[in-house]
């Protein structure tokens, strides 16, 4: 079964960017290679049942289990030890990242208070786009009793567009709600 938003990406979004850019081969059309969801940890996570709390939170956010980064070496002003978990990622390719990116637009953004839109200052040279969240209560798959510590999440959308214009418009056929 394909997923909804790779399916209306497939049927509506190529023709308007094969218009819209005059795209000479199907290869050249920008596409979403992947999803990074990103969570630095805080000194406050050095709690193993808090560490696991937040583990199964990406784990239920991203639909995959996330990667655990470590500490190269210890830091004595940081209070970082060496193999200390510092942060966790995940990777979404496929079926997943639709589904994912499908949920962040329609339902996660829309339930963040006071949401005016996302900044067009947030693409790189290339045009990959990243977001930085507060915090995790706006997914669904959240349940607010189970939270321990509000903490935040980077993400950050992976195209093959070669500029910021063409990842923009990209990302706005997919419905991602700019600020005008």
């Amino acid at each position: 079964m394909t997923q909804r938003l790779k399916s209306f990406y497939i049927e509506k979004i190529v023709p308007e960017l094969k218009e819209q850019f005059k795209y000479k081969n199907i290869h050249e059309i920008p596409r979403i290679k992947k999803i990074v969801i990103n969570r630095g940890l805080d000194e406050s996570c050095q709690n193993s049942k808090i560490l696991e709390v937040l583990y199964t939170e990406i784990k239920n956010i991203g639909g995959q289990a996330p990667v655990t980064s470590k500490s190269k070496k210890a830091i004595a002003n940081f209070k970082l030890k060496e193999n200390m978990s510092i942060g966790m990622f995940v990777t979404l390719r496929g079926e997943i990242m639709y589904s994912f990116l499908d949920r962040l637009i329609n339902l996660a953004l829309p339930r963040i208070r006071d949401f005016q839109g996302l900044s067009v200052k947030s693409f790189d040279k290339v045009g990959n786009f990243s977001i930085g969240l507060n915090e995790q209560l706006m997914f669904p798959e959240i349940e607010f009793d189970k939270v321990n510590k509000v903490e935040g999440m980077d993400i950050c959308i992976v195209n093959s567009a070669k500029t910021k214009e063409e990842s923009l418009f990209l990302l706005k056929q997919l419905g991602m709600p700019f600020k005008l």
